[in-house]
């Protein structure tokens, strides 16, 4: 059987942190103490006019494979999830593919599952590898989340920032990702959604993110704590072995009702949320390789990776480190 291991980690944050504070000067009507309150923000990043998500990955890209110890042309999968692409088409996976200099003919495509897309992308690129139709995948969540922002609304203007992570994943004889479980439910679009579309050359809708607050906490600290437990079981091993979780970074009350759902303390809870905001795709990419480097997560360990997305998407993974 082949299985599929996480050589290498890689991420990026664009420019300076922008604190509250930062956000209050530029005249939005909220204050440091209301948004960690309710969030556990502290600051966030924004890419600079005119970078895009591309450009993004490319530096989280380069990265983890500099930390996975292998040339550009060994990738033969190339899996971007993002919300926020370059264009329309051609997918912002085939732009890093190029950017790369990867000239292998290797596949590479797009991900679109909101702020889930990265455990989608990873467990996706696990099957390619476990089929044997490729050996090494370039997983990488990328977003420029402030280009969708209203920043008259403060309930999520200032919940989002922007970046990328990556992570390179090549065929192994033992297992290291041991198990995922990916889920949506449609019936939710409406409470987590940018309400717009291009047509004819001009954007129809709403272009901006509209967020119910309330309701996606509620779904959320639902279905993260379901999933975590979920992936423990198929992977059949026991729930107080888990070394780390490594959740989607929105919240720093969903991210404490879902390790108290498994039992870990906090200190075994990798969270970049106060630092970064929620980067969506990018965040659980971005928080594994900040604690990769950190020294926190080392070889031998196991984790548990999750996301929750508007959709609304949700999954996890188990992986052995």
């Amino acid at each position: 059987m082949i299985h599929s291991t996480i050589v290498g980690t890689g991420s990026y944050l664009p420019g300076e942190p922008v604190t509250n504070d930062d956000l209050v000067a530029r005249g939005i009507e909220t204050s440091d103490e209301w948004i960690v309150a309710r969030t556990g923000i502290r600051a966030r990043h924004f890419a600079a006019p005119g970078v895009t998500a591309s450009e993004l990955a490319l530096v989280a890209a380069r990265r983890a494979i500099e930390a996975a110890g292998c040339a550009v042309d060994d990738i033969d999968l190339v899996i971007v999830a993002t919300s926020t692409p370059d264009y329309i088409f051609p997918s912002t996976a085939t732009l890093v593919q190029a950017g790369l200099g990867i000239r292998n003919g290797g596949a590479a495509f797009d991900v679109q599952a909101v702020c889930c897309g990265f455990v989608y992308g990873l467990a996706i690129a696990e099957k390619f590898i476990a089929s044997g139709s490729h050996r090494r995948a370039l997983v990488i969540g990328a977003e420029v989340f402030s280009r969708i922002l209203d920043w008259a609304d403060r309930g999520t203007c200032v919940l989002f920032g922007d970046g990328a992570g990556a992570v390179v994943l090549e065929a192994s004889s033992t297992p290291g990702v041991r198990a995922t479980a990916l889920h949506a439910d449609g019936r939710h679009n409406a409470i987590l959604c940018v309400p717009g579309n291009v047509a004819a050359g001009k954007v129809t809708g709403d272009p901006f993110l509209r967020m119910d607050g309330q309701a996606v906490f509620k779904f959320a600290v639902k279905v993260l704590g379901d999933v975590a437990q979920e992936v423990i079981a198929l992977a059949g091993v026991p729930q107080a072995s888990i070394d780390w979780l490594v959740p989607h970074q929105a919240n720093i009350r969903i991210i404490q009702s879902t390790a108290r759902r498994l039992g870990l303390p906090m200190d075994k809870v990798v969270t970049t949320v106060d630092r970064h905001g929620n980067t969506s795709a990018a965040s659980v990419p971005i928080a594994l390789d900040c604690a990769v480097r950190a020294g926190q997560i080392r070889a031998g360990q196991r984790i548990v990776i999750e996301g929750v997305g508007g959709g609304f998407t949700w999954g996890a993974a188990l992986i052995d480190f």
